[in-house]
């Protein structure tokens, strides 16, 4: 609730106090456990390789970079080069996805644009291979670094930025409870082309019951044996 002051005889509007000021402390590379994935600290040495395979002999090495910064990656060395930057950088941090049933990694992600004093920070920088796609452990994978900033670091925003033409990222977005805020427009050109932003939020108010939705969509009772899900998480949000 807002509350008025005074200043030379005007009336003004000014936010409530925030009782609860944020711990000042940004998100770190520490690892995520997961039941089916763990988000872990980017590491060339341990992941290179295996990440590169995860997408370079599929139909997507090409397209799974077209709203992406960077990329694609035709041999192993570019793609090398652009992870050692990635495992060195602190904002972004990068993370890689591992599956935990065979160890591989299989994607990526980071914390990015983090605000400590405010309580605030993104997850970006997403991609999963073709494998990961679609599944229950993609899922768990954002919910991870989504309960980590919200939930253990106690931040009050979370943010969500892609391309506005980025239908997949967008759908993403909206399935996982994420609030849309808007579109910058002219906001970024992105390997020389326009890009208008699209943005979204999760507040630490919205963020327990979105949390439970995402746990019990996860959960083992929605899923028949074969896998298939019984209620969608897009739905669960209606």
């Amino acid at each position: 609730m807002t509350k008025p002051t005074q200043a030379a005889g005007e009336m003004f509007e000014v936010g409530p106090p925030v009782e609860q000021l944020p711990n000042g402390r940004a998100p770190d590379a520490r690892t995520l456990f997961g039941r089916f994935v763990s988000v872990m600290p980017v590491s060339v040495k341990r992941h290179g390789p295996q990440l590169y395979r995860s997408f370079a002999d599929g139909d997507q090495s090409e397209t799974l970079w077209t709203y992406m910064g960077y990329g694609p990656f035709p041999a192993y060395q570019a793609f090398e080069s652009w992870l050692r930057n990635c495992e060195a950088s602190s904002d972004p941090l990068f993370v890689t996805f591992v599956r935990r049933h065979n160890n591989v990694p299989a994607g990526m992600a980071s914390y990015l644009r983090m605000e400590p004093a405010h309580g605030s920070a993104e997850i970006g920088n997403i991609w999963f291979s073709p494998d990961l796609q679609k599944t229950r452990a993609a899922t768990e994978a954002l919910c991870l670094m989504m309960r980590y900033v919200l939930g253990d670091l106690g931040y009050r925003r979370l943010e969500w930025k892609c391309d506005a033409l980025n239908g997949p990222s967008r759908r993403a977005a909206d399935r996982l409870g994420f609030t849309f805020e808007g579109v910058f427009r002219q906001h970024m050109i992105i390997k020389g082309r326009n890009r208008d932003t699209a943005w979204y939020s999760i507040t630490d108010v919205e963020w327990p019951l979105i949390r439970n939705r995402i746990e019990t969509w996860l959960s083992d009772a929605n899923f028949h044996e074969d896998g298939q899900q019984i209620t969608s998480l897009a739905a669960s949000r209606t």
